[in-house]
């Protein structure tokens, strides 16, 4: 048996195995990765009610966009979301002065 096959079977295995390692790194790992911050619940509440504030602002947005809100309804619901957004910020802002000082 000359080397040719031996070295092209060696080199099928090795690349077959290279693959196979590169599609189980997720599966290898032992948790999900964690944001930064998110890993204190109170921290992740707040996240939580960001992100959900931001989703409303959108909705209204979208909604002004399509004509189902009038200008004078959509400038006096975006000014209340944009205010408890900032709300929002300003407590997790608070909470990260907290946690590092």
């Amino acid at each position: 048996m000359s080397e040719g096959p031996v070295l092209e079977v060696l080199l099928a295995i090795l690349l077959l195995a290279a693959v196979a390692a590169w599609i189980s790194v997720p599966l290898r790992r032992s948790t999900a990765p964690v944001e930064p911050g998110l890993e204190d619940p109170v921290m992740a509440e707040l996240e939580a009610r960001k992100q959900a504030k931001y989703r409303e602002i959108r909705d209204t947005e979208l909604d002004h966009a399509q004509d189902k809100l009038s200008d004078e309804e959509f400038a006096r619901q975006d000014a209340e979301l944009r205010r408890e957004a900032i709300e929002i910020l300003k407590e997790i802002d608070a909470a990260e002065a907290e946690r590092s000082g």
